[in-house]
């Protein structure tokens, strides 16, 4: 099959032929439709965030199940799924007490001595984050994915299993925002975006999005935001206090930068809660006013939204074909695997909210 191989950091991904396994008891064969284009590749692409290579990235995906291992009893072929990340073993302290996307356990990959799910020419090619999706087929575990309605457009349903869950479930289950609440999200890619479209779902009152590109704040008054505020023209922290008369109840940052970290915590009322949703690079140190915990303020993390996404995606679909959850406009450009580059040199501009990757 082709894939789309990272040999080295700071390089460009190469399109080859490499070679994928049978499915094992409890692992799915999917033929990859949609994959979406992460800043979190990104990440790993640049060398920010460390990971053995060769190594086949993508973790957006949607496609259509192939075969199965004679042990699943989640999904069946023919049926069009969702894959996710945060796999889940299912028996862990975290997966028992409901919080499955903190679930580590390695129970969901192939053991040491078996053979590799991708090779190449006897070779092992690693695969990343229990999915590896820019390529033709994924061969993964049956809890790494979730059957939906057929009627669903699958290049659409690809952008829920990273971005959408992400942002969205950080405003339902990470922040539990709550109707009427004061919201502000810093970064509208597509993660900020679903968090703002999920602010709008939960009832929020008001949803200020901050930002640098003009373009990607008219895109997010279309996604659910009542105030925008453009980083370019002043101290995004005094604005957003000064529009919401001290501070907003909830403050969501989308990026993964120091500064903007701060800055979220900076926006916060008394009593109010900071989610940092962005992927902060290693050894970065937060600086924060100790006086602002005596007023209650509050900061957290948010992995993936928190989510259950065997029940989070299937509502998530629903959202979206009953005209709540926004995904077309989430769409930047749909393109071929072989175009995945320049995919890549789009989002570095950060000029766009979602490329697609459509395989024929």
């Amino acid at each position: 099959m082709k894939a789309a191989v990272l040999h080295q950091a700071n390089t460009s991904l190469a399109i080859e032929e490499i070679s994928i396994g049978k499915p094992g008891p409890h692992e799915v064969l999917v033929r990859t439709v949609a994959v979406g284009v992460c800043h979190s590749d990104l990440h790993f692409m640049n060398g920010v965030y460390a990971y053995p290579m060769p190594v086949v990235l993508g973790h957006e995906a949607a496609g259509v199940v192939e075969q199965v291992g004679s042990e699943v009893r989640t999904v069946k072929p023919g049926d069009h799924v969702i894959s996710c990340l945060s796999a889940f073993c299912g028996h862990c302290e975290h997966c028992l007490t409901g919080r499955l996307s903190l679930c580590t356990s390695k129970d969901t990959q192939r053991k040491s001595g078996e053979a590799p799910r991708l090779h190449s020419h006897g070779a092992a090619v690693n695969q990343f984050a229990n999915l590896s999706a820019f390529a033709e087929q994924m061969l993964i575990h049956e809890h790494t994915l979730v059957a939906i309605r057929r009627d669903m457009p699958l290049d659409r349903a690809a952008l829920i299993g990273c971005a959408v869950i992400t942002g969205f479930g950080a405003i339902i289950h990470t922040g539990k925002v709550q109707p009427g609440e004061t919201v502000a999200v810093i970064g509208c890619g597509g993660i900020g975006l679903a968090a703002i479209n999920g602010a709008a779902i939960a009832g929020a009152g008001r949803i200020i999005a901050v930002d640098q590109v003009r373009g990607k704040l008219d895109l997010a008054k279309a996604f659910g935001a009542t105030d925008v505020i453009d980083v370019n023209s002043g101290d995004p922290v005094e604005a957003v206090r000064t529009l919401t008369g001290g501070g907003v109840h909830h403050a969501f940052e989308a990026i993964g930068l120091k500064k903007t970290t701060e800055q979220a915590f900076g926006m916060l009322r008394r009593g109010g809660t900071a989610t940092i949703i962005g992927m902060i690079a290693p050894g970065t140190k937060i600086e924060l006013k100790g006086t602002d915990f005596l007023g209650e303020k509050r900061i957290q993390g948010s992995m993936m939204g928190s989510n259950r996404f065997p029940v989070d995606m299937p509502r998530m679909v629903d959202f979206y074909m009953a005209g709540k959850l926004k995904l077309d406009e989430l769409i930047s450009r749909r393109m071929p695997l072989k175009d995945i580059n320049d995919a890549f040199d789009e989002l570095r501009r950060g000029e766009l909210a979602r490329s697609v990757i459509i395989f024929e």
